[in-house]
């Protein structure tokens, strides 16, 4: 018997490939919470995000199936990938009327390059209301701006892996946080919320 709890997600792919669904099970059962909790955060409808969340596996699945996966150790980001492409093409059919484009009033010379990047563990305590806070604020950014933020801080990715997931250069996607830190810096002053972390 297989002991499939000590097998990489990798492996676990590879297995299904070759005919073995009881690797599948354990795949989904590993990855299901964090695919659906980033799908929710970006389209911020769990029915619209269940939809997406079977349509990312049902193509998964189809791409596993015609072979369309090769172990290069990152499956989490193919898995990610994957999702991101279901999500804009939803987007594109739906017409997001949530969305708020950056404007000419925002000013990147304002921004320093290092806002939100030097958070420590040290930190963490101190600045959980203001992340509580700046969740909510999250909500309301433009769903590109929203995904960048929603993987640089809460997945933990560097802007390279962003920018691989998302199939944008690496400039677009430190753009997308830049305009989404303006923009929350602007929300935050607009609802008189003091952002006191150390930035």
């Amino acid at each position: 018997m297989k002991d499939y709890a000590s097998l990489t997600d990798e492996q676990l792919a590879l297995l299904y490939v070759g005919g073995d669904f009881r690797a599948f099970d354990l795949l989904l059962e590993r990855n299901q919470q964090k695919l659906y909790s980033y799908i929710l955060f970006v389209v911020h409808d769990p029915e619209v995000a269940n939809d997406i969340f079977q349509e990312t596996f049902v193509k998964v699945i189809t791409k596993l199936q015609d072979g369309k996966y090769t172990d290069s150790g990152k499956f989490n980001f193919w898995l990610s990938r994957i999702a991101h492409n279901v999500i804009m093409d939803t987007y594109r059919h739906q017409k997001n009327s949530h969305i708020v484009e950056p404007t000419e009033d925002n000013d990147l010379n304002k921004l320093r390059s290092n806002d939100l990047m030097d958070i420590n563990r040290e930190n963490e305590y101190v600045n959980s209301q203001v992340m509580n806070d700046v969740h909510h604020l999250m909500d309301s950014l433009p769903t590109a701006q929203r995904e960048v933020v929603y993987m640089r801080y809460y997945q933990d990715l560097s802007f390279k892996e962003i920018a691989e997931i998302t199939g944008v250069s690496i400039n677009t996607s430190l753009g997308r946080m830049r305009y989404a830190l303006i923009n929350m810096r602007r929300m935050a002053k607009e609802h008189h919320i003091q952002l006191n972390m150390e930035l």
